[in-house]
């Protein structure tokens, strides 16, 4: 069952939700056109009240990518991560064939870049060239893993702030020698600056709807602020098992063209690695946000 976009019957497109929690197709959109300024506000909205919204059957070029991305931002070019050499606002998410039992891009539940000053309030991610099975990808929404933190939980996240830390690109954290690494991605390590600690609040405001959203990073966070990394590490895992359960996921299977738009002020996501042996290659772009409010 489909049903449009608030503001009902004129709008200019159809959504069909793709999950309970999170998670929606878009119907009738073709983003290798302009949008009109009145489509371009109904998907924002769209994107504001699902989290994740998908586009099938979209040809897009990397500019016509670039053109969709600044309907909700200004484009950011994202540190640690080389640019395709066709442009290097996107970045080309590549796995070849003969890559096997190696870490992907993405390959963990986390937001993207949670540990600068400003993250990245979202990303487009189109489909390129994908494998015969597997390679999905899942979202999971932190709104509502805040609304139904346990109060024990909730008492220690509220008001307080959760440190950040550019792990695999810095020095503390670096990937042992011998880690299965991706090649065909340039990933920069080896940077102290990364091992800077950032605070965020544990819990975010959302800049659109006003509501609030779990900003605990099971990749990037070290620590909660006031304690240690062992004080913090049970209740870590804790929120991380929590935030990630099923009811508030969406997972989506690839096809080629496909176009999957997601907000990261709340949500995780997570590149399943399961398509050895099968070629792989999504182009991704992202837009600009601000930063983390309480």
């Amino acid at each position: 069952m489909t049903e449009g976009p608030k503001g009902g019957r004129s709008a200019p497109f159809e959504i069909a939700k793709v999950a309970g929690s999170l998670g929606a197709e878009v119907r009738g959109l073709d983003l290798a056109q302009p949008l009109s300024g009145t489509q371009a506000a109904a998907l924002r909205a769209a994107l504001a009240e699902h989290l994740v919204l998908f586009v099938r059957g979209q040809s897009l070029g990397m500019a016509q990518q670039k053109r969709a991305t600044e309907i909700f931002g200004p484009v950011q070019r994202v540190p640690y991560v080389e640019g395709s050499a066709e442009d290097p606002d996107v970045i080309a998410v590549l796995k070849e064939a003969e890559e096997r039992r190696i870490g992907v891009f993405g390959g963990d539940w986390h937001s993207d870049f949670s540990f600068l000053e400003r993250p990245p309030a979202g990303s487009l991610l189109h489909a390129v060239e994908v494998p015969p099975y597997g390679g999905d990808t899942l979202w999971a929404n932190q709104i509502e893993a805040f609304e139904t933190l346990p109060d024990e939980l909730r008492e220690i996240v509220e008001n307080r702030g959760a440190v950040h830390v550019g792990k695999p690109h810095g020095v503390k954290w670096a990937p042992q020698p011998g880690a299965g690494l991706s090649r065909s991605i340039k990933i920069r390590r080896g940077d102290p600056e990364a091992d800077r600690e950032r605070v965020h609040p544990a819990v975010r405001r959302h800049p659109s709807s006003g509501r609030r959203a779990l900003f605990v990073n099971p990749i990037y966070t070290t620590r909660l602020e006031g304690m240690s990394e062992a004080e913090s590490a049970p209740l870590l895992e804790r929120i991380k098992q929590h935030a990630t359960r099923p009811e508030f996921t969406c997972r989506w299977r690839w096809r080629a063209g496909d176009l999957a738009i997601w907000d990261n002020r709340a949500t995780l996501h997570y590149a399943i690695n399961d398509y050895d042996g099968h070629r792989r290659l999504l182009h991704r772009t992202t837009f600009a946000g601000e930063a983390p409010v309480a």
